[in-house]
């Protein structure tokens, strides 16, 4: 037996979620069982822990999109007890039983090794939140971004996928302009690297101008919204923005101004479904790129038992940097 986060639904509609105990017979049928050490907190687990969010699709559920640990047994050849490995997407702790547990059994293809250099908590620091801040960087470097262009502007900078953003560019030797709407997070940002903080209240405004004056070498854009419509017509020529969530709203009151008159582009920043070959791409620059001790700094510790309060708290915006779950603790 084995202890795991199990979230229930009842005949009204209304879940909870507990802590239990449950048996290896309960665990779906895969390839690779694995004996999970640490996961994350995201905000689609905030969603699948509480009402669900039309993410998940059968109840019982245990949320967790993320996980690393040692594998316990495998009938996949890539993979052999021992192995240390993460897990990160694939609607795993959505549509299928995730990471909130201490065993899990997965597809093996939706498996990576664990990076060299890294540890399986270093690794849940990283989480989606920043292999997908990795994957923004990556694609605004792919379409040119250079150190030494201008600023780069990461809105939504205190959350997961912007703290991790802001200290891998910072680190890379981009002049980082965090973008973010809580004040008391200035001293964070400056600490990962953030060399100006901009109030969120200075972008969120919409503006009848589909131009303004040219200020952003680059953006990783997690807010979305009015805020993504007014920064596409900041940028400067033929400069990029990654866009990867909608903390600020799934609409974009925008004009094709930018794309036409300043080559702006536009780049959709996926983590789910991403090929093995990117993924493996994207941890490897983790590894290599992501300074550990501003990784530690970021970190917020905690045990299955907190995950319920957690996932309220990622829901509302009130929590800061990365949330590493040890589930043996």
């Amino acid at each position: 037996m084995f202890n795991a986060l199990i979230v229930e639904k009842d005949a009204e509609g209304k879940t909870s979620a507990s802590v239990q105990q449950i048996g290896l017979d309960r665990l779906p049928e895969a390839e690779v069982t694995v004996a999970v050490e640490y996961s994350t907190v995201n905000y689609k687990d905030g969603l699948c822990i509480g009402p669900g969010g039309g993410l998940v699709r059968n109840y019982p559920h245990i949320p967790g999109i993320d996980f690393a640990g040692t594998v316990e047994a495998s009938s996949d050849p890539r993979y052999k007890a021992g192995d240390k490995v993460v897990l990160t997407g694939w609607r795993v702790g959505e549509a299928h039983w995730g990471g909130y547990t201490q065993k899990a059994r997965v597809r093996a293809d939706w498996l990576v090794p664990l990076p060299v250099g890294l540890t399986t908590r270093q690794a849940m620091a990283v989480g989606t939140a920043g292999f997908t801040a990795m994957l923004a960087v990556m694609a605004l470097e792919d379409h040119g971004l250079k150190p030494g262009q201008g600023p780069v502007l990461v809105t939504g900078a205190a959350g997961g996928v912007g703290s991790v953003a802001t200290a891998i560019l910072a680190h890379l030797g981009y002049e980082v302009a965090a973008v973010t709407g809580r004040p008391e997070t200035a001293d964070y940002l400056t600490s990962l690297g953030a060399t100006r903080i901009v109030a969120r209240e200075e972008l969120a405004e919409t503006v009848k101008r589909p131009l303004e004056g040219e200020v952003w070498a680059g953006c990783v854009d997690a807010v979305g919204g009015a805020m993504l419509a007014r920064l596409l017509g900041q940028m400067k020529y033929g400069a990029s923005v990654a866009a990867v969530g909608l903390a600020g709203g799934a609409s974009l009151p925008a004009t094709v101004i930018p794309f036409l008159l300043r080559g702006v582009n536009l780049l959709g920043i996926d983590s789910v479904m991403r090929p093995y070959a990117d993924r493996t791409r994207a941890w490897d620059r983790i590894a290599k790129d992501l300074p550990m001790a501003k990784l530690e700094a970021m970190i917020t510790p905690a045990v299955l038992a907190d995950l319920p309060k957690l996932g309220a708290d990622i829901l509302q915006g009130h929590v800061k940097g990365r949330v590493v779950v040890d589930v043996n603790g």
